[in-house]
């Protein structure tokens, strides 16, 4: 599975470390590539940050079967990439970089080149559109706002007013002694998860999904997202492209969940604000909609794809 050679131009089963330059120096990072369509190839990044590729593999049960070309990649310092010991290195303008990097690599050109982002690929994905839209023939922003001020605010006035005030009054006093990692924070948490991440018992999260969130490098999310799970307080505390969305030209896609973490008309919205969007609701999804309701959000997904190779993506109304 993986390219033991060290050379980073092997392809191994559709499989290519690709060499990243950085101001830290050059590493590499894992992709893999399934199917072959010249017209409609799809980049998928990750969330976290600092997840993995793993949390995709449901794809493989609808993208094969449509004749869709798609990339698993993990990001810099993520579990089958390199991981550097290096801070500086952990900001959107360098990760919209390293896809750019990604990108020529692979001969991803406008003519085919969809890009897709789930969560904190979401805020990547709409970032490289503003850096570099001129590439892209697609966008898909998974079950991600535009604003992380807004998520910080739907949480607060939503999302945990929602909950057993026990267990909040628990989770807030564990959070003001910064016992991030203690063990009953996760158990705590387990029902919020349960009821906007991933609607099934935890015992049942699929496969994919448990090596993904045990893969996750916390060197990279604690300072980016914060290591509060109630609402944003790393370095993405004040990312805020709502006003920019309307730069984006490119047909895109926004798929939200209605019990998601984020809010579902803020996401809604989203849709109306690009010049060629489209919204997309997963009515019994939560954050992870693709898993929780797997047949509406591939369905949907499958639909904007076919109509954006027949270029028949329209604006939203």
């Amino acid at each position: 599975y993986f390219d033991h050679t060290g050379r980073a131009d092997v392809l191994t089963g559709g499989v290519r470390r690709i060499p990243i330059t950085t101001s830290k120096g050059t590493f590499t990072v894992w992709t893999k590539r399934v199917g072959n369509n010249p017209k409609l190839k799809v980049l998928l990044l990750h969330g976290g940050p600092g997840a993995t590729h793993e949390a995709f593999e449901a794809f493989d049960s609808y993208f094969p079967g449509a004749g869709i070309e798609y990339y698993y990649y993990d990001q810099l310092g993520s579990a089958y990439s390199d991981q550097p010991n290096e801070p500086e290195l952990w900001e959107i303008p360098r990760f919209v970089d390293e896809v750019e990097q990604v990108r020529l690599a692979l001969g991803l050109t406008k003519d085919n080149f969809v890009l897709y982002g789930q969560s904190w690929g979401g805020i990547l994905a709409i970032e490289y559109a503003l850096a570099h839209g001129e590439n892209l023939k697609g966008l898909v922003i998974s079950n991600m706002m535009s604003s992380i001020p807004a998520y910080n605010a739907y949480a607060h006035d939503v999302l945990m007013p929602a909950m057993d005030p026990a267990a909040l009054a628990e989770i807030e006093a564990l959070e003001a002694r910064k016992e991030f990692e203690s063990p009953r924070y996760m158990e705590l948490l387990i029902p919020y998860y349960t009821e906007h991440i991933l609607r099934m018992p935890f015992a049942d999260w699929p496969d994919p999904m448990m090596r993904c969130f045990t893969r996750l490098n916390r060197s990279i999310y604690v300072p980016m997202q914060g290591p509060s799970e109630m609402g944003a307080s790393g370095k993405l505390e004040k990312w805020d492209r709502s006003a920019d969305l309307k730069r984006i030209t490119t047909p895109t896609l926004v798929i939200g969940a209605q019990h998601d973490t984020m809010d579902p008309k803020h996401m809604a919205w989203m849709a109306t604000q690009f010049p060629r969007g489209r919204f997309l609701l997963c009515p019994n999804g939560g954050h992870l909609a693709l898993y929780d309701d797997q047949e509406t959000y591939m369905k949907g997904l499958l639909a904007f794809l076919k109509d954006l190779d027949a270029g028949k993506v329209q604006a939203a109304k």
